[in-house]
């Protein structure tokens, strides 16, 4: 079954400010919140797909993909965005609840009136990084390997930041709410703030005795190999994000992404534009006269192609299909190869009395073609 318009589910339009795709997603998520519908499979399934569409559509880089490619370009190959039905409620929580404020009388931080406090859930930080490709591994797509120094949970204490045998304990400074609230007097009157809690980190628990190899905080750096399957068509400067291979969080929580920008490695011989391939081609004076086959290189061997005798400079021959392919899927562009026709510089006294006998023959005069633009009228189309 095909995914829904995102722009559909939140119901705003293509051209939507972030404020309206914020506000849109907030009175959806409040109308299937599983506080007030509880035991509804269908509202769980609303609430969770309107998640994904806001955590696509409030993501700049997310968003211009998906107006870009659609639910392709949320795809594992480049980057996977987000998969409401893959993450649990409080993944979705601790990622939005900033947007419901005190609804549902225990905010989002928790499940409301189920009455359970949901702990802070961190988020590791993203990784960058750059993967050099040749046009050839960009033909086919290519699977690459990396080696990236990052953030794992530790082995020690398997992540959680506590000595073997130590226990958490409920911090004393926000009795275990991870929010402390503070009363300032003011001019005009008393004003009520409430932010993280400095002791636990909003955490609502403390360690009692923390893991000597990453110091309580659950990570220690390490080097890591990761598998990265690059899709065939793929441009200089384009972004793949890989959902969840980034820095691993603090103490548990959600994984960053790592972010993978493409470098294309020059061909020795070919020039990208976009899908197709350009190739320049020399031939000499005679050759374009009597007309000859050369052999021009292909991103998979080398292909054989006619010269027709007479052929001008500037002659443009189409190898179909022998280019780049779409990242959509879309086809493959083609080679074309520019025909240029060697001049030379310097001739000797045998050569020059034959080009002095063939100047002045009539099959050697110039004869454009009526159909011809004029030089001038070239120049005026590539400004214009």
């Amino acid at each position: 079954m095909s995914k829904r318009d995102y722009y559909e589910i939140l119901g705003v339009s293509r051209d939507a400010k972030p404020e309206e795709i914020k506000k849109a997603y907030r009175q959806k998520a409040l109308k299937f919140h599983p506080d007030k519908n509880p035991g509804d499979d269908t509202a769980e399934a609303r609430f969770k797909e309107a998640a994904e569409a806001y955590e696509v559509l409030s993501n700049p880089e997310k968003k211009s993909r998906y107006d870009q490619f659609g639910h392709a370009g949320m795809s594992n190959n480049f980057g996977g965005g987000f998969s409401g039905g893959g993450m649990s409620m409080e993944d979705i929580f601790s990622q939005f609840g900033d947007i419901f404020g005190g609804a549902f009388g225990g905010g989002f931080s928790g499940f409301g009136g189920s009455g359970r406090r949901t702990r802070r859930v961190n988020k590791g930080s993203n990784l960058r990084i750059k993967v050099k490709l040749k046009l050839e591994d960009i033909l086919n797509g290519v699977e690459k390997k990396i080696k990236v120094n990052k953030y794992i949970a530790c082995n020690s204490c398997s992540g959680t930041g506590a000595r073997n045998g130590s226990a958490y304990r409920t911090c004393s400074t926000c009795n275990g709410a991870g929010r402390v609230t503070r009363v300032t007097n003011t001019f005009l009157g008393q004003m009520q703030t409430t932010s993280s809690c400095p002791g636990c980190g909003g955490e609502g628990q403390t360690i009692e005795e923390k893991c000597s190899s990453c110091y309580g905080n659950g990570i220690v750096k390490k080097e890591e190999v990761i598998s990265i399957n690059i899709p065939a068509g793929v441009q200089e400067g384009m972004q793949l994000s890989l959902s969840g291979k980034g820095n691993t969080a603090p103490r548990g929580g959600i994984p960053g992404d790592l972010i993978v920008l493409v470098e294309e490695v020059p061909h020795e011989k070919l020039i990208r534009d976009d899908m197709n391939l350009l190739y320049d081609h020399h031939i000499s004076f005679p050759e374009a006269v009597l007309g000859t086959g050369i052999e021009v290189p292909t991103l998979e061997g080398k292909a054989r192609i006619k010269i027709e005798p007479g052929t001008q400079g500037g002659k443009v021959l189409r190898l179909k299909g022998k280019g780049l392919p779409s990242v959509n899927a879309y086809g493959r562009g083609d080679l074309l190869v520019n025909i240029n026709i060697w001049t030379p510089q310097s001739v000797n006294a045998e050569e020059k009395e034959v080009l002095d006998r063939l100047k002045d023959s009539e099959n050697f005069q110039p004869r454009p073609k009526k159909s011809d633009k004029s030089f001038f009228e070239r120049m005026k189309d590539v400004f214009n």
